[in-house]
């Protein structure tokens, strides 16, 4: 699941970005940047925890276009646990919300590029990817949809609701052709990631307490390398405050209620999604995640 939004990214964003010399962002690896680049764009900073993609916006707002090369091949890891899992989606959507409020004027003033670059940068890149669409994917399917089934005099058109959001979907996941059959997995695991990027995204805007935290994030790989490894790393037990999350908990209490209120004296049978919906929020708050760790 984590592979079909990686290859959206890479496939969809980068790929399409390159080819219409467009901006796109830096990822921090597998890159070859020119040393004259980064010097005019004022070298790396620690402003934000996304140092790679604050330096591609500088450097963009310079004049200097990216290319992307889809057929080099780079072996990359994911996070192991969950746990690792949010650290990193916490840092990717926290930082880009926190760069965008420290950048927004100077991309504004900028002379060096065309106001329909800067209004691009701007609207889509931070906008409406970074912020918006974290928001949006919450608010809409984990309250909005749900708050219908108690009033429900406020409809929402099956165009909304069902139509759009399917076709976008299927879009975004037909570039991992082989994970097809965890569609339905990776809808209800993004919902409930959701809840989690947009509180990112709102400690980015506001600079909240954990607006520059950086933890690095956990990989199978570094206890493989462990020589004297022999067997499969011995799991710890998590202490309480990591074992559950109770704001995806508290969501699911509120989706499972809206649940039971539809089947008493709803028409829609949105209960069939709600009650889905609401596990996936409930497994993931009480720790309930699994880790599959080979043995060497």
């Amino acid at each position: 699941m984590q592979e079909m939004s990686l290859d959206y990214h890479f496939i969809v964003e980068q790929e399409v970005g390159s080819s219409t010399y467009a901006f796109f962002g830096f990822n921090g690896t597998a890159g070859v940047w020119r040393i004259s680049a980064i010097d005019e764009a004022g070298g790396w900073k620690e402003r934000t925890t996304v140092e790679d993609m604050d330096l591609a916006v500088r450097a963009s707002l310079k004049g200097w276009k990216f290319v992307y090369v889809g057929s080099l091949k780079v072996k990359s890891e994911l996070p192991s646990t969950l746990k690792a899992y949010r650290y990193q989606q916490h840092r990717w959507s926290c930082g880009p919300a926190n760069l965008f409020r420290k950048m927004i004027f100077e991309i504004i003033k900028n002379k060096k590029v065309s106001a329909w670059k800067k209004f691009y940068v701007i609207y889509s890149f931070f906008v409406v990817r970074k912020i918006v669409a974290h928001i949006i994917t919450f608010l809409f399917y984990c309250v909005v949809l749900p708050a219908t089934v108690l009033a429900p005099e406020v409809a929402v058109p099956k165009w909304a609701s069902i139509y759009i959001p399917s076709i976008i979907t299927a879009l975004n996941a037909l570039s991992t052709p082989r994970s097809l059959h965890l569609m339905v997995f990776w809808i209800l695991f993004e919902n409930v990631m959701s809840l989690h990027r947009t509180k990112a995204t709102i400690i980015g805007l506001l600079e909240g307490s954990r607006v520059n935290e950086w933890i690095v994030t956990e990989k199978l790989g570094d206890a493989l390398k462990n020589k004297a490894a022999t067997q499969a790393p011995k799991r710890t037990r998590p202490r309480f405050g990591e074992r559950f999350h109770f704001l995806e908990i508290g969501v699911g209490v509120y989706l499972c209620f809206c649940g039971c209120y539809d089947v008493a004296f709803g028409k829609n049978h949105y209960y069939l999604f709600l009650y889905v919906q609401a596990m996936a929020f409930f497994i993931v708050g009480f720790g309930y995640v699994g880790v599959f760790v080979p043995k060497i």
